[in-house]
């Protein structure tokens, strides 16, 4: 089941459904199972609070995802993503909000599949697997 949810800004996706049987597709395609996530879209502010409780990170970001699975191969999860920074995202890149935040929502579901970016190379692998991920996208 996933589950979209705003706090403290007035935001919903204009395609739900679609993007809701898109990510599910992702995840069954890398062999876990769908139990639940939770996005939840909101302001800088909120997601900075949430940065600075949940992980001592003092600054702005896009996108923090909470793993909330207790076995292997099962997705459970909350992912809040900042409406703020993905707009900015999507004016420095030259892209779409849409297309930035279809980036952000699967660049979560990518983590929980075991796909890092700490490195060069993992970002590398990251950004090529988002690409491949968007391309599936039909809205």
């Amino acid at each position: 089941m996933i589950n979209f949810f705003s706090e403290d800004i007035d935001f919903s996706l204009s395609n739900p459904h679609i993007q809701t049987q898109w990510i599910s597709s992702i995840i069954f395609s890398h062999k876990f199972s769908l139990e639940e996530i939770n996005y939840i879209f909101s302001s800088d502010e909120y997601l900075l609070q949430i940065n600075r409780e949940h992980l001592n990170h003092d600054y702005y970001t896009d996108i923090i995802t909470f793993d909330n699975s207790e076995e292997t191969g099962v997705i459970e999860s909350d992912i809040f993503i900042s409406i703020d920074r993905v707009k900015e995202n999507a004016k420095n890149q030259k892209a779409s909000f849409t297309d930035e935040l279809n980036r952000v929502m699967i660049h979560g579901v990518l983590h929980l599949l075991g796909f890092g970016d700490k490195t060069e190379e993992e970002k590398k692998v990251m950004r090529e697997k988002e690409d491949a991920c968007l391309s599936l996208l039909k809205l």
